[in-house]
């Protein structure tokens, strides 16, 4: 896949050849395997790259809740963000907005508000999770954006507050260990509070960040399939049931 603006993830190019997925994930009639866990809830992840998606037959596929691409740096809208917005929520798919970050575009509290105002804000509504910030490697130059750890932390601590102010919730984080590990320094304070999205393509979820005690959503495969979905798509697990999922969704 060649690097630009509209790549999904780029983590996906920069991992390929290096990650091998588990031979435990195989495919079903319809929907692609996953680990087995218990008290897991499954879930994709989008943007305009799946093309026009059928939430009705995401959602009768078992699929209950769905990260949705709004934002990257601060100009760029995904262009199908509102349609899979609306379709999810119609179709009874908790979602949520994510936002692809460029630290060396902006300040965090610049992107945190570009977020916020093109559909990344918060409802008590039961179906929308807190909104995620995609922190991986650059796709564009240097690994880590051309900062130093303590300007990454700064960054990302500048994006949380502001999204915090905007929405009174507490954003999820997406990230790799080694990413973080790499570009932060193994940096534990968001833990306590943020919950992590963890990105690792295998049977397990491995190591996690200094710090993290567990994590919220993991993204075991960027090589699913589920009904109504085009093509190779994303697959995530919530580490609890639906209920408590919905929990999160309304910060109870």
């Amino acid at each position: 896949m060649s690097i630009s603006r509209t790549t999904r993830r780029p983590l996906r190019r920069l991992v390929a050849g290096v990650i091998t997925l588990a031979a435990t994930m195989t495919a079903t009639l319809t929907v692609t395997a996953s680990p087995a866990l218990a008290a897991t809830t499954p879930g994709i992840d989008v943007s305009h790259h799946q093309g026009a998606i059928n939430w009705t037959r995401v959602r009768n596929a078992g699929i209950q809740f769905a990260y949705i691409k709004s934002t990257e740096g601060v100009s760029y809208k995904d262009p199908n963000f509102g349609a899979n917005y609306v379709g999810a929520y119609n179709a009874g798919v908790i979602r949520g907005a994510y936002h692809f970050a460029l630290p060396n575009k902006s300040s965090g509290a610049v992107q945190a508000n570009f977020l916020a105002n093109s559909g990344g804000a918060w409802s008590a509504d039961s179906r929308t999770l807190p909104a995620a910030l995609d922190m991986e490697f650059n796709p564009y130059g240097a690994t880590c954006y051309g900062l130093s750890q303590v300007a990454m932390r700064t960054w990302v601590q500048d994006f949380l507050n502001t999204y915090r102010s905007r929405t009174g919730r507490y954003a999820v984080i997406y990230t790799t260990t080694s990413w973080w590990t790499s570009c932060t320094g193994n940096w534990s304070g968001p833990w306590a509070n943020h919950p992590l999205w963890i990105a690792r393509y295998a049977a397990a979820p491995g190591t996690l960040p200094a710090g993290a005690p567990y994590y919220s959503f993991w993204q075991y495969t960027a090589s699913g399939s589920v009904p109504g979905v085009g093509g190779a798509v994303d697959r995530n697990h919530f580490n609890g049931n639906r209920s408590r999922l919905i929990a999160l969704a309304n910060n109870t």
